[in-house]
């Protein structure tokens, strides 16, 4: 792929000045004249007018014939972009020491819609999060699983779920850590019977290294260590609809490329 290092260098540097990426960002909201600008960014017209002279050389923006200032289709694409370097930004210190694992790049080019999340750190607090998540859930539940959580609560909690009539769609890992009494647990519960009516569905995936919870209300992503192996002490939630849509397209995607489920491959 052949890339122009000169002229991307070139437009990042506009983006390297707080008050022109303000300016980029008050444009896609509504159109502005100098005065305008300056007044909101509570700034002088010289300085505004010496920013959006760059941008319009730029061809991030772009003056309409009565005075006011617009995006241009390049500015609003790009401004689209900048929440995915802002994510990572926000995040650089987590991310010296865990990676996107095998997410495919249409994700990575989505991050930014994770910018709206918290980040939950902690086994203990991760699993509570874990466990309201799921508790608060009406509609439906999907999750992507790496070690299998299982505990008093949460067992009672996805019970409940299924006895309403609340479908869960689970993806394992092939080296999925299960603990050993599910299968006990399992059929304590009668899990069995809401698998043949279609309510709990299961499916194995060869590489889980990213974790996901998705449900109607919150959504939350975990990401692997540098090694690839999924870090359960640190989370990302969000009731953000972006985020629940990123996830829930993952959580698809996934789901589409995972085959079916095989008790034997589970390890206990």
């Amino acid at each position: 792929m052949s890339i122009d290092s000169e002229k991307i260098s070139s437009d990042f540097l506009e983006f390297a000045s707080e008050q022109r990426l303000n300016i980029l960002k008050i444009l896609s909201e509504q159109k502005l004249n100098i005065s305008k600008l300056a007044e909101i960014l509570e700034a002088t017209k010289p300085e505004v007018h010496r920013n959006v002279t760059r941008l319009i050389k730029a061809n991030l923006i772009q003056k309409e014939p009565e005075g006011n200032f617009i995006l241009t289709t390049y500015g609003k694409t790009v401004l689209i972009q900048i929440p995915s370097l802002s994510f990572i930004s926000d995040h650089s210190t987590y991310f010296t020491n865990h990676s996107l694992g095998t997410l495919p790049t249409k994700f990575i080019q989505r991050l930014g819609a994770l910018q709206d999340s918290k980040q939950i750190k902690g086994f203990v607090k991760v699993l509570e999060k874990w466990t309201n998540i799921q508790k608060n859930a009406e509609k439906y539940i999907y999750n992507i699983l790496f070690e299998v959580p299982y505990n008093s609560e949460l067992i009672e909690i996805i019970s409940s779920k299924l006895d309403k009539g609340i479908p869960i769609r689970s993806i394992f890992s092939e080296n999925a850590i299960v603990p050993d009494e599910r299968k006990s647990v399992f059929q304590e519960k009668g899990f069995q019977k809401h698998v043949k009516s279609g309510i709990l569905e299961r499916r194995i995936l060869n590489d889980v290294s990213i974790v996901i919870l998705v449900t109607e209300k919150e959504s939350a992503v975990l990401f692997p260590h540098l090694e690839n192996e999924p870090d359960l002490s640190v989370m990302f939630a969000s009731t953000s609809s972006e985020f629940h849509e990123w996830c829930l397209d993952y959580f698809e995607w996934c789901w589409n490329n995972s085959t079916s489920f095989q008790e034997t491959k589970l390890k206990e």
